[in-house]
């Protein structure tokens, strides 16, 4: 299903699925709530090949929970320094206020729809440049002979170094044609891995992928194809009745386990408030009931003009406590938090001395 163009929009009307093509060739038991960044581990390891969970810009993770550093993530894209938690605050409102000018590309200090769904592509572009450079360099990892194509038993071969086996020992039984010694969880992440491996192997299937065909395989999102193949998986995961869509209760359903005291049931609230509001509100496109994978997919897709715009007035409507539709400099410094992941106090009185 096509992206929706919104009227009135003023970004350049090339496909921004494009640009997706052109960085790459300039840079050749489910939790109880959301997924958040700041919960996960630290960063990965160079010589990490797994595919990540966490797909930075997209509105849902691989397993279906919603990303709930997406507000984040589309706002300041890479340029997180300055909002830690311990960072200090005058400096982290200085720097806030920085990118409120950046944002505001008329100076009129307020930002409009428009001007921040120009900001959200930008952002999510430079999430597409660094994934396209991670990829990249795990394409090397996994390319010893450095041919430009990686077969599935040289990407085996790197997986299972990676979880500890003898590279050299599993390589030689590769070549044999001999049994692999591996335990069942592991057996299960191969299975899973080879069937995103098909999936990224663009016709005519060959089990060989190139460079932009890897960086599908590790991302998704860079892929029509493969963001595809990620909807059906979320698809498939959810769905309890097995009619290859998601209604409403099968999407909200509670996390699996008991609440057994306040604090679960709190966590379970919020779990189906949230992921109802992004159901009614976002994903279900003509108010139905039902969310459709093509509908899912339109949801997920980063490079959708028209849910940048949509985005942006979500995020202006989530600040905008004058009504008028833009966002003002109090507005951002009192609601930092959404922004930035951090709470920023004393926004009104410093807001005049930070601009």
């Amino acid at each position: 299903m096509p992206s929706t163009q919104a009227p009135g929009c003023s970004l350049a009307p090339r496909s921004l699925w494009l640009l997706g093509a052109v960085l790459l060739v300039g840079a050749s038991a489910r939790p109880a709530n959301h997924s958040s960044t700041r919960d996960r581990a630290g960063r990965r390891e160079d010589s990490e090949i797994l595919p990540p969970d966490h797909l930075n810009g997209v509105k849902l993770e691989m397993d279906g929970h919603l990303n709930k550093d997406f507000h984040q993530e589309v706002f300041l894209g890479k340029d997180t320094d300055g909002f830690e938690e311990d960072a200090e605050p005058r400096r982290s409102r200085r720097k806030l206020m920085v990118i409120f000018s950046k944002v505001d590309v008329n100076a009129d200090r307020r930002i409009s729809a428009q001007e921040m769904q120009r900001w959200i592509v930008e952002k999510t572009a430079e999430h597409f440049q660094e994934a396209v450079g991670e990829s990249r360099a795990h394409f090397r990892a996994v390319d010893p002979d450095g041919d430009g194509r990686v077969s599935w038993d040289e990407y085996k071969v790197k997986f299972l170094a990676s979880k500890g086996h003898n590279e050299r020992e599993v390589a030689e039984k590769i070549r044999n044609d001999q049994e692999l010694k591996v335990d069942e969880e592991t057996q299960e992440v191969l299975e899973n891995l080879k069937d995103r491996w098909y999936q990224a192997d663009n016709p005519p299937p060959d089990l060989l992928l190139t460079e932009e065909e890897f960086l599908s395989f590790l991302h998704p999102e860079h892929s029509r194809g493969m963001l595809r193949f990620m909807v059906k998986e979320i698809v498939r995961d959810l769905d309890q009745d097995g009619d290859k869509q998601l209604s409403l209760p099968e999407f909200i359903s509670l996390p699996v386990g008991t609440v057994e005291n306040q604090r679960g049931q709190d966590i379970d609230d919020s779990w189906v408030r949230d992921r109802r509001k992004e159901f009614e509100e976002l994903i279900d496109a003509n108010h139905d009931g039902v969310v459709t994978m093509e509908e899912l997919e339109e949801y997920m897709d980063p490079m959708n003009e028209y849910n940048a715009l949509t985005e942006a007035k979500q995020m202006i409507a989530v600040a905008d406590e004058n009504q008028n539709r833009h966002l003002e400099p109090e507005e951002v410094l009192k609601y930092s938090e959404f922004f930035t992941g951090s709470k920023l106090m004393d926004y009104a009185r410093n807001v005049h001395e930070e601009f």
